[in-house]
């Protein structure tokens, strides 16, 4: 019989605080300055974090490093957006006020928010995920009930959520979806974020009757801008919260630079070789941008769908094609398969929308195939896959 092994399976996603540990280490080391009660580093090396270096950065003289960490090393940008909007983060959790990303769907707000927890406490796995189904047990706590029945309520039959855990021990947790949670669930978070204490009326009489937050506590929540009229926010507990609003990447190039590499990554964690042509990516931005806005890169006016035509999805449309060159090479040209996937992406939300797709390829494609690119050519002589 073949013996079970104990090597833990490889994981598809590995969170910040793990794949980043060489860098938070180095910056704890690496600035010495004020830190908020808490924080495992200062405010400004969490900016740093988040939107890394051009150049590595070198320890003091004098300063003893982390084991295992080079004395200079160049910081990773893993957010592509405003330095100033991650500066007003840091700010606001710094000030012990809640954190609250907006914005439409596929701008990062949830790596983000992962990034600054893991910069600020050190784990972003303090996580509740915001659904219809979510109760105030899983924002508050619930209860061991085999422990209940025998020994009545007790600090031992207690069960936290993540958000008392970041309570006790001063952490950053993260709220996803918030606006997906039912209100009353929501205003579970008002005392929370006001009073920085948690009541549990069945230890009445006891010590343990409320729980303080240690010094480090806050929450950061996300929410889509697409789900606001799901269950719309109390006007209470928006005031315990600064809005930050995270809006799609703004510059080509950045944009691009993202959908290649995280693109490249998704393929080659499948165990294939990247095999995606730059001019296709090129072309996949361009229609992914024109489309998100309502006008082209010439000045055309475009139908934009309804549809968010977010980077989120160019990447996983990218990552789709040089799937397809790496498993099926020779096939098909990746080219070909572009209008096929946008067709997809496109009709997520509304039919209809494949009629705005139509009218893109017969406006800013036609255009700028008769114009002579052959590559858009290439585009517009496969306008009946978009007709079915």
């Amino acid at each position: 019989m073949t013996p079970l092994t104990t090597t833990a399976p490889a994981r598809q996603i590995v969170p910040p605080e793990e794949l980043y540990a060489q860098e938070l280490a180095f910056l704890a080391a690496h600035d010495a300055g004020p830190r908020p009660p808490g924080w495992a580093l200062t405010p400004r090396a969490v900016v740093t974090f988040v939107m890394g270096t051009d150049q590595p950065l070198a320890l003091p003289e004098g300063t003893a490093g982390p084991e295992g960490v080079p004395r200079r090393l160049a910081i990773r940008r893993k957010f592509v957006g405003e330095r100033a909007l991650v500066e007003r983060c840091v700010v606001t959790l710094a000030g012990e006020r809640g954190l609250l990303l907006v914005g439409e769907p596929g701008t990062a707000k949830s790596m983000l928010s992962e990034l600054l927890a893991a910069a600020v406490s050190g784990t972003s796995a303090l996580t509740v995920q915001g659904t219809a189904g979510t109760t105030e047990d899983q924002l508050k706590y619930g209860w061991n009930y085999a422990l209940l029945l025998a020994q009545g309520p007790s600090p031992q039959a207690l069960v936290p959520s993540p958000v008392l855990t970041a309570m006790r021990s001063g952490a950053v947790a993260r709220v996803e979806e918030v606006t997906r949670c039912l209100p009353e669930v929501q205003d579970a978070l008002i005392s929370l974020l006001s009073e920085r204490r948690l009541a549990v009326p069945e230890l009445a009489g006891t010590e343990h009757a409320q729980a303080f937050a240690a010094p480090g506590f806050n929450v950061i929540a996300t929410a889509n801008l697409r789900d606001k009229g799901v269950s719309e926010m109390s006007a209470a507990l928006k005031r315990r919260f600064n809005f930050e609003t995270v809006g799609p990447i703004g510059d080509f190039e950045a944009e691009l630079d993202l959908v290649r590499s995280q693109s490249r990554a998704a393929v080659e964690r499948s165990g294939a070789e990247y095999r995606l042509d730059d001019t296709v990516l090129d072309i996949l931005v361009t229609a992914f941008r024109e489309l998100r806005t309502g006008r082209s890169a010439e000045g055309w006016e475009i139908e934009r769908p309804s549809t968010v035509m977010s980077t989120a999805e160019a990447v996983a449309v990218a990552a789709a094609l040089g799937l397809a060159a790496a498993y099926f090479p020779g096939d098909r040209d990746a080219l070909a398969l572009l209008p096929g996937h946008l067709t997809g992406v496109v009709r997520k939300d509304d039919p209809a929308d494949a009629a705005r797709l139509l009218g893109y390829w017969d406006g800013a494609v036609r255009r700028r195939a008769e114009e002579g690119s052959a590559s858009w050519r290439t585009l517009w002589d496969l306008r009946p896959v978009l007709e079915g």
